[in-house]
């Protein structure tokens, strides 16, 4: 779709793109941003906080529904906010996502001053809801924003993103336990939520305003597609190995690797550099090459589920845990889980317009809708049952519940890609079947008039 098209400027034919328009430049330097700040503002809670929560006397449960209640938020806010994009306005979402989600990260940091137990509990829940909604406007609208702004190049663009995603990652965690050893609790969320705070006038006044008309189509309709079921299901064993992550491996690390603090945080970014190095590398393979993408989902899915039961390890291998067996699993989790990543919103729309979705802002809100709400619900389902199980049984299973579960999408996935791949086989030999016999039947030579 022509990018041009919103404005009214359609006179124009479309000529092959050499390089980024002035719109393009600005709005990734916009999507850049929000993918920053949002990440570092994330990611700053892992090293410390659960910790500083058991200080407090809220139990390893409790402390990974505390993770999980902000993705069960964003999941809500994702449905309602895809829905409506076009009645809201994609760039009112993006700035007032950014407004409320750097005040509540502020108003986190004061909650040590608060009496332990009930009341710490209780605003945690509600600042963290408050800080989700405000997150699942900026991410949703940003979604559908960058596929509208590079329609022909969505996986390309989402890797170049991801490296913003992955240097809020790696910096985060090293970031916040820094200054939570050097200045205490409050500053590392004052911090992180001034940072934030800064986005807003910076995305008010570079990014463009989208014109869109109303979509008659629904996430029910999306969802009746076995594909984009299968999909959703993939990004929800992606997200959900990332909140279990969050939520239990500080303490892990902590007490089973005797590290500190901040050493947790430098722990973190085996995770993370891998995952920002290799997006962009496999945003362009997945643009260049459409037909691997299944394949890279595949691959990613099996690795993943490797490494997270190699992660703790799992106790039937009967292996010690050890620190570089940790750091040399994480990277593998970092890179499997991009491989997996980077196709998935690209073919959930390819799928989308397969199926008789319009193109336009309104389907991309849908489609990045129903991602941000999938994501939120693996990064709830994470953190709240990896949370459960390490405190019922420990961290190493607990792992391998999450590498299960990485197994079972790529091993759906096969069976899917198969059968489709044997039903198109079977369509072209019928295709192929039907022309010969149509050619058979023609006459030989054309038909001419009767000379009399």
């Amino acid at each position: 779709m022509d990018i041009d098209e919103d404005t009214g400027d359609s006179s124009q034919p479309e000529a092959p793109a050499t390089k980024m328009s002035r719109q393009q430049i600005l709005t990734l330097i916009a999507m850049a941003s929000i993918n920053f700040s949002s990440m570092i503002c994330y990611s700053i809670l892992g090293p410390f906080f659960p910790n500083e929560a058991k200080k407090k006397g809220v139990s390893q449960a409790m402390i990974g529904l505390i993770f999980g209640i902000y993705a069960l938020c964003t999941l809500v806010g994702s449905l309602v906010l895809g829905k409506y994009i076009v009645q809201i306005g994609a760039k009112f979402m993006i700035v007032a996502g950014l407004f409320v989600s750097s005040g509540c990260t502020v108003l986190f940091g004061f909650l040590d001053q608060v009496s332990d137990g009930t009341v710490f509990i209780v605003l945690c829940f509600i600042t963290r809801c408050i800080n989700a909604i405000g997150f699942s406007a900026a991410d949703t609208s940003s979604f559908a924003v960058s596929a509208k702004v590079f329609p022909d190049n969505i996986a390309t663009v989402l890797g170049f993103m991801e490296i913003f995603t992955g240097l809020g990652l790696i910096l985060g965690p090293p970031l916040g336990g820094w200054l939570y050893q050097s200045f205490g609790y409050e500053i590392p969320f004052v911090f992180t939520g001034c940072l934030l705070f800064a986005t807003v006038p910076l995305n008010l006044w570079i990014l463009p305003s989208f014109d869109a008309v109303p979509s008659q189509n629904s996430f029910l309709r999306l969802c009746t597609r076995i594909k984009i079921l299968l999909i959703c299901f993939v990004v929800f064993t992606l997200s959900s190995g990332l909140g279990f992550l969050d939520a239990t491996l500080s303490i892990f690390a902590i007490e089973k690797l005797n590290l500190s603090a901040g050493s947790v945080g430098l722990l973190m970014i085996g995770l993370s550099l891998p995952y920002g190095a290799a997006s962009p590398i496999f945003g362009v393979i997945s643009d260049k090459y459409p037909s691997i993408r299944k394949w890279m989902m595949v691959v990613g899915g099996m690795a993943t589920a490797v490494s997270f039961c190699f992660l703790g390890p799992l106790p039937v291998f009967h292996i010690r845990s050890q620190l570089w067996l940790t750091v040399l699993m994480l990277i593998v989790v970092g890179f499997s889980l991009c491989m997996t990543c980077i196709p998935t919103f690209a073919e959930m729309i390819a799928c989308a317009h397969e199926n008789g979705f319009e193109e336009g802002l309104s389907t991309l809100g849908l489609v990045s809708g129903l991602f941000s709400a999938i994501w939120s619900a693996g990064m709830f389902f994470g953190p709240t049952i990896g949370g459960y199980v390490t405190q019922a049984l420990n961290f190493e299973w607990s792992a391998g519940v999450q590498g299960a579960l990485a197994f079972l999408a790529a091993l759906l996935q096969v069976i899917y890609f198969t059968i489709e791949d044997i039903q198109k086989k079977s369509q072209m030999a019928n295709e192929t079947d039907i022309s010969s016999s149509q050619g058979e039947k023609s006459p030989l030579l054309p038909k001419t008039d009767n000379l009399v």
